[in-house]
């Protein structure tokens, strides 16, 4: 199967581009590709290393004296004429002034003296008046046909080192084992293949060992966070309507139901009180589908640096889809997308935010499940949340007394509580206008004052709990009136 990254950097070279910067962590192989580009441009290749200097290359030869970036690129300015230049682990060398300014003439002069330079870092930041001079190019990850490629070229390997050797599946663990490396680079993809089949066996444990790798990859970033603990549907209190939703939805998000005419959910958007279950229905979405689940805080994305944040946002839907199929929980989106009269009070980053999330939600294939929550939708933007990129709205109300007894029910469980001597129908009416969050609340105070009386949990404790405790729709009542009041009618209730 043919590699396109080098068609990629063939016609970057051939477009007459002097700046290239490329975010990766297989240098070795892109290097590897553009010494092949340069040698099909007829061009020669150069390359530079903190611990090498300056090379020429196919045969290492070493120029420019000693081994700084600012020797170099004096150098190659001074001397080179058409020339492929990648510098390898740039990103710290960049805040040299002169560095940079020999960079801007290097990218300035091309038309009198064609030369590319690549920057190659796992994580650039450019000047804007030196990026603009160029592009960003990212490897694309393998497709499936390029990973099964590679899964057969390092076990036709290991069937050569080992003379009479098999490599056994068990059930349908090869299939699963390919589909699992889809999202990984083709460095990686290669390690874990050959690590896997170093027992001639393809097993679950090899499985799941790509998952724990992908999902030490993500916590490495700290832009998201893989959710340890997923939950299930009975662990979650009323939302029949939308588990109704989500379990028609299953098959096809999980399987390939195209050819019934069945395409997989994309995304909903869960709107309701504070402390209702949103949180708790994402994790029991992953938990019921069985498959991972990321959080992301867009906190954690903001850089002050111009263009990071929108980069960091990238980043992680790129992690997103090297998890697929996964599910995407946003908490509390608004506070990353809401709309600020055109992005004046934060330089506009808001706005562009909104448009790369629109721009992946909208193109992206892998399957990647958006759950996002929010406790005020008057600050989303109307081309966020209408049909087409959000599957469903559905509004989580304040538990009604059914579902309040659920809820008591599930939490007495949950701490080995005898319900014999409880009057659950009795504690589920008087506890009108309290949330999921606030239930287990009353629940632990009420488990604190039967243990200072030693003796067990009753009926009269947890009504006194319920007493002393002011419920957000009460503390708030004019905002959460307001909320169901817009919610009627134009939302799928939950419940």
């Amino acid at each position: 199967m043919h590699d396109h990254t080098l068609d990629d950097l063939l016609a970057l070279i051939r477009s007459r581009i002097p700046l290239v910067q490329i975010e990766t962590f297989e240098e070795k192989r892109i290097v590897d590709f553009l010494g092949q580009a340069a040698a099909a441009e007829q061009w020669d290749f150069y390359l530079w290393t903190a611990a090498d200097g300056l090379t020429k290359h196919p045969a290492p030869t070493r120029l420019g004296g000693d081994l700084t970036l600012q020797t170099a690129l004096r150098y190659l300015n001074e001397t080179v004429n058409n020339g492929v230049i990648a510098l390898i682990d740039v990103q710290p060398h960049l805040t040299d002034l002169v560095s940079l300014r020999l960079l801007k003439e290097i990218a300035q002069n091309y038309h009198n003296n064609p030369r590319t330079a690549l920057l190659i870092d796992n994580r650039i930041s450019l000047p804007q008046d030196l990026a603009r001079l160029g592009v960003s190019y990212s490897p694309k990850l393998p497709d499936t046909d390029r990973i099964h490629d590679i899964y057969l070229e390092e076990a036709y390997q290991w069937l050569h080192d080992k003379p009479g050797g098999k490599i056994i599946r068990e059930g349908e663990s090869e299939a699963k084992f390919l589909e699992t490396l889809r999202g990984t680079t083709e460095e990686d993809a290669r390690l874990l293949t050959n690590r896997a089949i170093q027992d001639g066996r393809i097993a679950a444990g090899d499985i799941n060992q790509v998952i724990e790798f992908k999902r030490n990859a993500l916590a490495t970033s700290g832009l998201a966070e893989f959710v340890e603990h997923t939950e299930n549907f009975e662990s979650v209190g009323g939302l029949e309507h939308l588990k109704t939703w989500l379990q028609l939805r299953r098959d096809a998000f999980i399987n390939d139901l195209e050819s019934v005419g069945l395409t997989a959910p994309k995304a909903v958007l869960l709107l309701g009180v504070q402390g209702v279950g949103k949180s708790l229905a994402a994790k029991a979405i992953a938990g019921n589908w069985g498959v991972p689940l990321i959080r992301l805080d867009f906190g954690a994305l903001y850089n002050k640096f111009l263009g990071d944040t929108e980069r960091n946002l990238r980043q992680v839907l790129t992690q997103a889809e090297a998890m697929a199929p996964c599910v995407l929980w946003i908490d509390e989106i608004e506070k990353g997308l809401a709309t600020d009269a055109g992005g004046v009070t934060d330089g506009g980053v808001s706005r562009r935010l909104l448009g790369t999330v629109l721009t992946w939600m909208a193109e992206h294939t892998k399957k990647v499940f958006m759950v996002a929550t929010s406790n005020d939708i008057s600050q989303l933007p109307p081309e966020l949340i209408r049909k087409g990129r959000i599957d469903e709205i559905f509004f989580v109300d304040l538990p009604g007394i059914i579902t309040r007894q659920s809820i008591f029910r599930i939490h007495f469980k949950k701490r080995n509580i005898n319900t014999t001597r409880l009057d659950v129908r009795r504690i589920a009416e008087l506890s009108e206008g309290f949330s999921g969050s606030e239930i287990e609340q009353v629940i632990v105070a009420a488990l604190f004052s039967a243990y200072a009386a030693n003796r067990p949990i009753s009926t009269e404790q947890i009504l006194d709990e319920l007493k002393i405790a002011k419920p957000l729709s009460v503390i708030m009542r004019e905002k959460v009136s307001a909320l169901r009041s817009w919610a009627s009618g134009r939302t799928v209730a939950a419940n």
